[in-house]
Formats: structure tokens, C-alpha cells, sequence
């Protein structure tokens, strides 16, 4: 089939080289490259990269809501787009351009957790299981017909960024039976009970309160991360928690119980959590046995009092 591909993050990645590899990819579009890191260099996304790489044509308008960029996505014929990830709204212009129309796919089973974050809403909620849908895109807000969807169980320890991967890997193979046969496929109508927006994650909640069960603190730490990251404060800086899991013990919120090879423990409200794996302020991702090397950190100290 000639297509579009609209993506940015490494969540469109594996969608993107399977339709690459399977049909007509007639043009890339991705967000605009943003400035990041200390000294706010311009850095391509993933999306962005790979095209580069490729050496392919690849479209980054601030916008879609411009005639011109609209008549220029129109004029690449297309039979369908397929958008992950893109973090553009595709205004009606756009969504009626393809001849068969836009397929978004979505992490999550719709209606549940329709929206910007899908996969840390479903780790911070606790649900059980999550997964994958393949939706014809429509004027509301992820509320499309649904072609395909398939549920996968949310491991214990699993990340945002494990997550991610795995439900991407199967969008990817999701999306490409979608497009066999799409013209007589029927996309079925989501229900109206069950629906849950997933809203970005505020700086706010990136916080950690220790007074939390440890539950839920686990699950903040694990769902925000690789990016944001849940922080606390830690000897004076932000110590950011990637990897946790729930442990015995109990103390003051906050409260560091044991510190060493088997990793951070620290007391919560209700129980304790073990961290495995942090980030200091402008250092990298490490084992908290590592970490706690350079670090003054022991029994009886306290996090979060900065």
C-alpha cells in the first residue's frame, strides 16, 4: 500500500521499519527536533533519525493546521497514514486526505486510557494487564472505531520504557494486519462505558511522597520511568529512582532502612520498597550499589527532606 508514516518517539520505531519493509512509504512526518540536555542542543528524535539515516525525505512541521502544509500532506496520495506516537493533532484536512483514512495505533486497550500517557497511567492505576489497539482515527480524542486490539499482562518490575517496548513491537505487527485487507475490515465502535483519559504526567507528580503505601510509590517510580523519573531529595541533591520493587520493612517515610549491594530500601507509609537502579543530577542511569560508592548514603538517613 502507499502510505504516510506520522511518528516521533522510539515507541514508532518498530512500526515504522515493518511498514518500511512491507509497502510503499511515500513520506515521514515527525515532531520538529526541541532543544534538550544541559547546553539545549537540537537533537533529532528517534523518528527523525532514522530517517536521516535512511536518507529519506522527512517532513517536521510545528503544525498541521496551515493549508499549505495540509495541500502538501494531501498531495502525496496516499491510501492511509499510520501514526504512532505522532504528538501532532491531525486536524479533518488531514484525517480525510487518505483515501482509507488515518490508523492510529494506540497503547492501550480503548476506551481505557485515551490520551497523551497511556502506558505510565496504566502502571501508576496498577491495572493488571494493557495492550494495543489499532483505531481509525476520527475529530475526537483517540474515540475512533477500533480494527485490532490485543492484551498483554504489565510484569511487576516492569517499567515505562520496558512496557513500551514490548507494546510496541506489537503495534507493529497489529498494524500490518490491519492493512491486509483494510478496505473490507470492520472497525468496531468503542463503548462508552470504560473510558479513561491518560493526562501527561505533571512535574508535580514526579515528586515522590514517602507517606504513600509502598505500593504506590513503586508503581510511581516504575511509571515514570525511564522519563521523567520520580525524584526525591537525597544528601543535599535530586536523586532520580528508576527501578524498585516492594520489601519488608517498616519506618519514618522516607527513612533509609538498608543501603548497599541488595539496593536502597526505604520506608514508605505502609511497607517499604527496595530501589535497584537511580540517577543523579547530570550523571547516568546506574545500580544503586554503584551509585551508593559515590554516594553518602546509609541506614537511618532520610529522603525527600530537601
Amino acid at each position: 500500500m502507499r502510505l504516510v508514516f506520522m511518528g516521533t518517539p522510539d515507541f514508532a520505531l518498530p512500526a515504522l521499519e515493518a511498514l518500511a519493509r512491507a509497502h510503499e512509504v511515500v513520506a515521514f512526518y515527525a515532531r520538529p527536533p526541541r532543544p534538550a540536555g544541559r547546553g539545549q542542543a537540537t537533537r533529532p528524535g528517534p523518528v527523525a533519525a532514522w530517517a536521516e539515516a535512511a536518507g529519506v525525505a522527512l517532513h517536521t512541521p510545528a503544525g498541521l493546521g496551515d493549508p499549505a502544509v495540509q495541500a502538501a500532506f494531501a498531495a502525496h496520495g496516499a491510501e492511509v497514514a499510520v501514526v504512532a506516537a505522532y504528538g501532532l493533532i491531525l486536524p479533518g484536512a488531514v484525517l480525510a486526505a487518505p483515501r482509507q483514512g488515518c490508523l492510529n495505533i494506540h497503547a492501550s486497550l480503548l476506551p481505557r486510557w485515551r490520551g497523551a500517557a497511556p502506558i505510565p497511567r496504566a502502571i501508576l492505576a496498577g491495572d493488571a494487564a494493557t495492550g494495543v489497539s489499532i483505531m481509525r482515527m476520527e475529530a475526537g480524542l483517540d474515540t475512533g472505531p477500533v480494527l485490532l486490539a490485543e492484551a498483554t499482562p504489565i510484569a511487576p518490575a516492569e517499567t515505562a520504557g520496558d512496557l513500551a517496548l514490548r507494546l510496541a513491537r506489537i503495534g507493529a505487527r497489529l498494524v500490518l494486519a490491519a492493512l491486509d485487507g483494510l478496505a473490507g475490515r470492520v472497525a468496531v465502535p468503542q463503548p462508552a462505558a470504560g473510558a479513561t483519559y491518560a493526562a501527561k504526567i505533571g512535574k508535580a507528580e514526579a515528586r515522590i511522597d514517602w507517606r504513600r503505601p509502598a505500593e504506590e510509590v513503586d508503581r510511581l517510580i516504575r511509571g515514570l520511568s525511564p522519563a521523567p523519573g520520580a525524584w526525591t531529595e537525597a544528601a543535599g541533591g535530586r536523586l532520580r529512582l528508576l527501578r524498585s520493587h516492594p520489601a519488608a520493612g517498616e519506618g519514618a517515610p522516607g527513612a533509609v532502612l538498608a543501603a548497599g549491594a541488595e539496593g536502597l530500601v526505604v520506608a514508605c507509609g505502609r511497607g517499604a520498597v527496595a530501589v535497584t537502579h537511580a540517577q543523579r543530577e547530570g550523571r547516568r542511569a546506574m545500580a544503586v550499589a554503584e551509585l551508593l560508592r559515590g554516594r553518602a548514603l546509609a541506614r537511618g538517613d532520610r529522603l525527600g527532606t530537601g
